[in-house]
Parts: C-alpha cells; structure tokens; sequence
C-alpha cells in the first residue's frame, strides 16, 4: 500500500523518471499542443484580473495573491493525481504513461536549450533585429537597442538564472513526489513568472507566489551549483567564490546560479539591464577572462546538458536500486 502512495517508492517510478526525461529532450514542449503551464497560465490571467478588479488594498491583493496561489497549486496537485489516478484504472500501463507524459511537461530542460538556440541562429548570421525580437519572447528585459555582445550577455544569464528553476528544481521535486508533485512546483514556478514582480500593479498581488518560488527554489538552486562545484578542479574555492558572488544579487538563488555558470565558462555576466525605459543595474558575476561568443552560449548549454545528465542518472540509479539489489545479494 506504500509504494502506491509514495512515489520514490513506487516499483516503476525509476521508468517513469527516465522515461520523462527521455521524452523532454525528444519533443520538449511542442508549441500548439496541450500544456499544463498554459492552463495554469489562463488561470492565472483570471485570477489576477478579479483580484485587481475587487481587491483595492494593499492588505487585499496580498490575501487575495495568497488564494491564488494556494488554489493553484493545490489544484494542480488534485489534478495530477487524478489523471494518474483514471489512467490507473483504466489499466496500470495507461496511468505509468499518464505520469510520464505529466512529467515531462514540467522538465524544461530541452525547451531552454531550444530557445537559447532560436536566439543565437539569427544572431550568427547578424540579424540584430531578429535575434532582438526573438530574445523579447524570453526575457523581461528590453531588447530594442541590444548589441550583440548584451544579446549573448543577456542569453547567457537567461540559461544560468532559469536552470534551476526550469530544470534541476522541477527534477527535484519529481524525485520527491512524482508528477504531481513537480506540478505543483510549476505552478508556483508560473505564478512567480507572471505576477510575482516588485511593480505596480504585481507589487502585493505577487508577493507571496515569489517568496514561495524562492523558498522551494533554495535547495535545488544550491545543489545545482554544488553539482559544478563538484565538477570544478577546486570545489572549495568555486563555491566560495560563488558564495561571494551571489551575496551582492538581491535574488536568493539567481545569483547563485549565475555566478556559478560564470566562474565554470571563465566569463563575466552582470550589467545595466533596461526594464520599460528605466536602467537597472545588475551586480557583475565572475570575471572577464573570456569575451561573450555563439561559442560560450553553447558551453553553456553544454553544462545545462551535463547536469541533467548527472542528476537523472543518480536519481534512476537511486530509484532502481531498491529493485537491483535483492538480484545482487541473492
């Protein structure tokens, strides 16, 4: 009865982690097909609206941002253990496949990969303009004016900040506890993403969905880091210097993964970032041994692959170790 409930547990939890994985990084996330984060997306258009429109105080949009947020990520929860609930019985294959589906649309790790890549192809062939609008679909930032040399900067830091939170973090929590699980932590990663700003009108609607993508962040976002520590020749001196990094970032975690992909590829990030017309200065990470290239993009990605590799490796290899080990000891 145990191994129904908890996932780790579970005798083909080990198939559908490798399975989600593998399914990531053959489709990603196919634009047009269904995806839970539109529909947590739409959801949270809705909400937000009602709450402006009925919520005028401080005091109120805060509480009102709280419902949300509960709402949408128990509901994404319920949700996704009712799905692999139905396809359980309909036939145990048909709710394994349910939880692998389920799980592969929270992994992002491909989509990242995918999306640095559409930026890049215009930007080696030196279309500004189109590797700028290109950009604008993936950052807050604005683009309108952006050398090549901020495309890159800017395509670098989106790559290091969403690691995390679009990959290791949702790879974390599906270890934990399976699909819904992981679910619920892309409602909280897509809530933060759409309302969780330090501006009007977000300013008290968003604060607790950005302090709960913060605090459920935290761990993944250390362990991420302690992953390329490990990588690194001096793993004391690389998290120290990560550590020191980081403490002149406002954010609690990108600034650990930034500093991070910044001391592993011997490059700089950090600079004046323009958000709606206002200059913003962001505090500098690493240090400039390498200039910015197509070439320090792709090393990038090629950490993100190698940590996504390291981690589901371990964690299957955890998850199928139950079940190997009665075989080896006999």
């Amino acid at each position: 009865m145990w191994s129904e409930w908890f996932f780790p547990a579970q005798r083909t939890a080990w198939v559908v982690l490798a399975a989600s994985l593998g399914l990531d990084y053959l489709l990603a996330d196919p634009w047009g097909w269904p995806h839970p984060v539109r529909v947590m997306g739409a959801a949270i258009t809705v909400g937000q609206r009602w709450i402006l429109k009925y919520c005028r105080t401080a005091q109120a949009q805060r509480w009102g941002g709280a419902g949300l947020a509960l709402v949408l990520v128990m509901g994404s929860y319920g949700v996704g253990w009712g799905l692999m609930a139905v396809g359980d019985w309909i036939h145990p294959w048909v709710g394994i496949l349910v939880q692998i589906i389920l799980l592969a649309s929270c992994l992002g790790g491909r989509s990242l990969r995918l999306a640095a890549l559409e930026v890049l192809d215009p930007l080696e062939k030196g279309d500004l303009p189109g590797a700028r609008q290109r950009l604008s679909r993936y950052v807050g930032r604005d683009t309108e004016n952006l050398s090549a040399a901020e495309i890159l900067r800017a395509v670098l830091e989106t790559v290091a900040e969403n690691t995390p939170d679009g990959a290791t973090a949702p790879l974390f929590y599906a270890f934990l506890g399976g699909a819904p699980l992981a679910l619920a932590y892309k409602a909280v990663s897509t809530l933060d993403s759409m309302v969780g700003y330090r501006r009007a009108p977000f300013t008290h609607l968003g604060l607790v969905s950005a302090r709960c993508e913060d605090g459920l962040t935290w761990l993944p976002c250390r362990l991420t880091v302690l992953t390329l520590a490990l990588l690194s020749r001096d793993p004391c001196s690389f998290w120290a210097r990560c550590r020191q990094d980081a403490r002149a970032d406002p954010s609690p975690n990108s600034g650990w993964s930034e500093a991070a992909f910044a001391w592993r590829l011997g490059i700089q990030l950090g600079g004046t970032n323009v958000y709606q017309g206002i200059p913003k200065e962001k505090p500098k990470l690493g240090i400039p041994a390498r200039a910015l290239s197509p070439q320090v993009v792709l090393e990038s990605l090629g950490i993100l692959r190698q940590i996504l590799l390291i981690w589901g490796g371990g964690m299957t290899g955890i998850l199928l170790m139950p079940h190997l080990l009665p075989l080896v000891l006999g």
